[in-house]
């Protein structure tokens, strides 16, 4: 469909009568983004879902929008006054607490590694993997579980056996002499620069 017939078709059958061709090529572009309505409009006009036309959905709002359910639904769903969880999408920053993360989760069918990015945890993440690698991993357990929805054994175990896999890395750069060899400790900063997708990869529900 050209963007003619795609403008033509939201204006049509959903009565958008400012959209024309440019906005179409605009969104195409990746120049500007549709709103709630438009991308509804746009995924009917092209007999698709609105999560197809997304992709994978990296924010907030796109998983939100990629179930096609209204920020009034979440926020009473969460508990949450319409205006801070739109604050809070906008900014990326989640601000509920345990009871409304959870929720969140739910009614967006987040998994542990999306609510994590959505609710821009992935820097504190992060952080805390690469302390619990490099020093003593068992006081991270308890931080790691409050941080992302993940089971307090499984935790335990991964954050352990990463721990390992680090130490070994760094040992492995030692020298027979008590030196260190050449390019020593590439290997453990590697590990820590992708600590995040090495955190996910271990985790049985990610």
């Amino acid at each position: 469909m050209a963007p003619g017939h795609v403008a033509y078709g939201m204006r049509a059958s959903y009565g958008l009568a400012h959209i024309t061709p440019d906005i179409i090529i605009a969104w195409e572009r990746g120049e500007a983004a549709p709103t709630a309505a438009e991308l509804t409009a746009l995924a009917g006009a092209l007999w698709c879902s609105p999560g197809e036309l997304i992709g994978a959905a990296r924010t907030l709002r796109e998983h939100r929008l990629a179930h096609g359910i209204a920020p009034e639904d979440v926020a009473r769903a969460v508990g949450m006054e319409i205006h801070s969880y739109l604050r809070m999408e906008e900014t990326g920053e989640w601000r509920g607490n345990d009871r409304q993360s959870s929720a969140l989760a739910e009614i967006l069918r987040l998994t542990p590694r999306a609510f994590a990015t959505v609710t821009g945890r992935d820097g504190q993440l992060a952080e805390l993997l690469r302390s619990a690698a490099t020093t003593r991993w068992q006081g991270y357990v308890r931080p790691l579980t409050r941080l992302v929805p993940v089971q307090r054994r499984e935790a335990d175990d991964v954050l352990h056996e990463m721990h390992l896999e680090y130490q070994a890395l760094m040992a492995a750069t030692l020298s027979w002499g008590g030196g260190s060899s050449p390019g020593s400790g590439d290997a453990g900063r590697e590990f820590l620069e992708r600590i995040l997708d090495e955190f996910w990869s271990r985790i049985r529900n990610p």
